[in-house]
């Protein structure tokens, strides 16, 4: 049985509804949410969306998460505290240290701790990079030809291998290490999720990539359950099948504006300087080559399949949005 659980990152979406769901099971004696900052909800008269959960705020890199983990008795640690694109006030070395430092503090402080038996994180098919090399498929054991080198890809390949280190470290704690492919649905915010909301998509000419998405309700469970149960191990996390680059502007009702590489980079740098979308060199080389992950050791280890494929995720997000194809039909 699980007593209490820490969530980290619950400022933001999926962290929030990770933390509710984990508040809604009667197993679960207590769930103490951290961010630097409040959730939304928790700005509003008071009104929470999530539960009981107990928000503190701190932040990673300070070594105050500690105190957090010791007072509580905390035994299972949720780290969603991984962040995608820098903010304007920070840039990408705060970024920076919020991922990576911030990880390493929390992991030291999981390892000093008596009570922690269970690790849960958040990281991203990201860190295979994309790379005309690359293979149909990712496993979970494969390399990539060309690892990150830039952002949040990079982080996010930084933070497993700390998180590698804390389980070999560790071995009677259970350490779940979960690459999810892009969040999709109605409460994603993304630079992935603005891209597709831009009256026209602009990509790279001669290139039509394969994209994977994970709908946020199967994340979400993915993550309950890996909180709740026993299942160790690193595991690709998407929906079944892929969408060409092409189909999703067709699905969106969006002209696509095919442009040369270095144009494409060129436009990417100006909207990035006025915060419109985030062009980031790992999102370029995305809409270049794409990527696709193997998700069959997480279906055989859990007995369970996302409810929403790859495009029945990006159909939900389209409707939130009130986006349809030109003539106005649902595929």
């Amino acid at each position: 049985m699980t007593h209490t659980v820490l969530v980290t990152g619950v400022s933001r979406h999926i962290g929030a509804r990770v933390a509710s769901a984990l508040a809604a099971n009667p197993d679960i004696s207590r769930v103490i949410g951290v961010d630097t900052v409040p959730p939304p909800s928790l700005t509003r008269d008071g009104d929470s969306s999530l539960g009981r959960t107990e928000f503190v705020r701190v932040d990673l890199r300070s070594p105050d998460i500690a105190q957090v983990i010791a007072a509580a008795d905390i035994d299972t640690v949720v780290h969603m505290s991984l962040v995608s694109a820098p903010s304007r006030s920070g840039g990408r070395a705060a970024m920076k240290e919020h991922n990576v430092i911030g990880t390493m503090q929390l992991l030291g402080a999981c390892q000093r701790s008596a009570t922690v038996r269970r690790v849960v994180v958040r990281s991203t098919t990201a860190v295979y990079g994309s790379s005309p090399r690359d293979p149909a498929v990712f496993t979970e054991d494969l390399e990539p030809h060309d690892g990150p080198v830039h952002g949040y890809a990079k982080d996010a390949a930084e933070v497993e291998g700390y998180v590698r280190g804390f389980a070999r470290r560790r071995p009677d704690v259970t350490v779940s290490l979960l690459r999810f492919a892009n969040f999709m649905g109605p409460g994603v915010d993304s630079p992935l999720t603005r891209y597709f909301t831009q009256p026209v998509l602009p990509s790279v000419f001669g290139f039509d990539p394969r994209l994977q998405f994970i709908h946020e309700d199967d994340a979400v469970e993915v993550l309950r359950r890996m909180a709740t149960e026993h299942h160790p191990g690193t595991f690709n996390v998407a929906g079944a099948g892929v969408l060409l680059l092409s189909q999703c502007a067709r699905r969106a009702g969006r002209p696509s504006l095919p442009l040369p590489s270095s144009a494409f980079r060129v436009l990417g740098g100006a909207v990035r300087r006025v915060g419109l979308v985030e062009y980031s060199p790992e999102q370029v080389r995305l809409l270049c080559h794409g990527r696709a992950v193997d998700t069959a050791r997480l279906e055989a280890e859990l007995g369970w399949k996302p409810k929403f494929t790859t495009g029945a995720a990006f159909d939900d997000f389209l409707r939130s949005h009130e986006l349809r194809p030109l003539g106005g039909a649902w595929p």
